[in-house]
């Protein structure tokens, strides 16, 4: 069954410790979990109730993670997240007419989110807000996350490049090697699509060269040089009827590739690939080996997945969709403990 999470609720953040807002409850060991972490400088939220049903089982919150690299590289459960700018509505737009944006909504939308990650027993750390970049919200474009390497972003728009700082400086506090796409490439994150295909990494990276794309030939070739050491094989997709790869195509717990015809340009690229229904349906951020989170803008999507034999948990995230923006925008998911 659909689990439709709560939105625009507080969360119940109360209390701090050493600079951490945490739910009501016991409080969390930051130390031994979290190397190199700076306190004040990212915050990180839980559910603490959640951690402690999966601790409980050892070794239970690792495999019910689904694996977009090869085995034994997953052995995290976490996300960056990022509060939207009080300037969101004025975020760029490639392939939608603009419409107004409620920030209000957005905000309680962003909030349902995070709530939605911390149910399903998922920890978050907030990149430090920026508020003069429109876009910040989406944190995904600013890095490409593999193992214990974090290879940082250089947008294909010049307005959302000083959105990565923060994203290093939290990573790096975390203890993650970072490397960096450097000029004259550029490269989005969201751009980027990773799973283990028998048993393998493959990276698909979509190259978009006509206006308003955002990576190109050279971040796919620098991207490539980094992930290649550690065994992934990076693969251009061509891009060019929406803003990102993942804005047309991600992948299921059991490695099919899903995605909206009208704006995929080659769906014989994947070995297993799937049509869906709606659009919003495309978008899926895999949440363990049996879950899924997505939009609640895409009913019949929703209904196909469960009848695969998955369980989908929806959220609101309306006013996102109105800047090109899905769920797979609004974190980064960080599978690898460095």
């Amino acid at each position: 069954m659909t689990d439709f999470a709560s939105i625009g609720r507080t969360g119940g953040m109360t209390g701090s410790l050493t600079g951490l807002s945490v739910p009501p409850g016991p409080r969390p060991r930051v130390g031994p979990t979290f190397p190199g972490w700076s306190a004040g400088r990212a915050r990180l939220t839980l559910n603490q109730d959640k951690r402690r049903r999966f601790d409980s089982y050892p070794g239970s919150h690792l495999r019910r993670v689904p694996e977009p690299y090869p085995a034994g590289m997953v052995t995290a459960r976490r996300a960056l997240v990022r509060r939207p700018s009080p300037r969101l509505a004025e975020g760029l737009l490639t392939h939608l007419e603009r419409t107004p944006v409620d920030v209000g909504l957005a905000m309680a939308q962003w909030q349902g989110y995070v709530d939605a990650l911390h149910a399903e027993g998922w920890e978050t750390i907030e990149v430090p807000p920026a508020p003069d970049c429109p876009d910040a919200a989406f944190v995904e474009d600013t890095v490409v996350m593999y193992a214990d390497l974090a290879v940082l972003a250089r947008p294909g728009a010049d307005e959302r490049r000083p959105e990565t700082a923060g994203t290093e400086e939290v990573l790096r506090d975390l203890g993650y090697r970072v490397r960096r796409i450097e000029e004259p490439g550029t490269l989005d994150g969201g751009d980027v699509l990773k799973h283990a295909v028998d048993g393998h990494g493959v990276v698909w990276v979509g190259l978009n060269g006509g206006p308003g794309g955002r990576t190109n030939a050279a971040g796919i070739a620098q991207l490539a040089d980094h992930l290649t050491p550690l065994g992934a094989r990076v693969e251009t997709v061509p891009l060019s009827k929406a803003l990102h790869l993942k804005s047309a195509v991600t992948a299921l717990p059991d490695g099919t590739v899903v995605g909206w015809d009208p704006v995929v340009d080659d769906p014989g690229v994947w070995p297993s690939y799937e049509a869906v229904p709606e659009e919003p349906g495309a978008h899926v951020v895999l949440l363990d080996g049996e879950t899924v989170l997505m939009s609640t803008a895409a009913p019949l999507t929703a209904a196909s997945y469960e009848a695969r034999g998955l369980r989908v948990v929806a959220v609101d995230i309306s006013e996102f969709e109105r800047l090109e923006g899905c769920v797979t925008c609004l974190s980064v998911r960080l599978r690898h403990t460095p």
